[in-house]
């Protein structure tokens, strides 16, 4: 499992975005960490004109792919589905 994991390095992942929509509001997520050691993420949560940057604990799928889940309804928000994004 640890092989696994170990393609998700904070400096590949830096910063890429993720954009969620909730079924209301556009949501875009940031990630400002990950520690696949402690299984944490630290992201960048851009909602309504307000930014918080908030920690939620990874799990993983059956696939062996990192997620956090957000909201209410617990949504699967995938690492692998982030992007980098240039300007």
């Amino acid at each position: 499992m640890k092989k696994e994991i170990e393609k998700y390095s904070i400096s590949k992942l830096y910063l890429n975005e993720f954009q969620f929509f909730n079924g209301e509001y556009d949501i875009t997520f940031n990630i400002v960490d990950i520690n696949t050691e402690k299984m944490i993420i630290k992201v960048a949560v851009s909602n309504l004109g307000k930014i918080s940057v908030i920690e939620y604990d990874l799990k993983l799928d059956k696939d062996n792919n990192l997620y956090f889940e957000y909201g209410c309804l617990n949504d699967k928000i995938h690492i692998d589905d982030f992007e980098h994004i240039e300007d």
